[in-house]
């Protein structure tokens, strides 16, 4: 699973967008969540990518440590495996395929 944090102030992120959705296709057996962490806040339950989230967004891109938009983070059952900093598509590519059969299906 690639995970995509951004926000909508972002220029980088909207940039990333066409380049993550013809990743998408390339990479069907890989999973992309995008977590814009301008979302608003929220008392509701949130389900990304089997884990039971509660609350803002950007709680969630604190835990995960991310202080740049746009980060890409790889998983692998709830647990990163790589990490891209930035708009850095050929980066993001590079650890797709290298990381493709650990972010698959997850």
């Amino acid at each position: 699973m690639v995970i995509d944090f951004s926000a909508s102030w972002c220029g980088p992120c909207k940039f990333m967008e066409p380049v993550l959705n013809g990743m998408a296709a390339k990479f069907t057996e890989v999973q992309f969540v995008k977590l814009d962490v301008d979302e608003l806040p929220g008392n509701d339950e949130k389900h990304v990518m089997n884990l039971k989230i509660s609350g803002d967004l950007l709680d969630v891109a604190q835990e995960f440590g991310v202080q740049v938009m746009p980060t890409f983070v790889l998983l692998k059952k709830g647990k990163e495996v790589d990490r891209v900093v930035g708009a850095q598509k050929n980066d993001l590519e590079k650890k797709i395929e290298k990381h493709r059969d650990l972010v698959a299906a997850t």
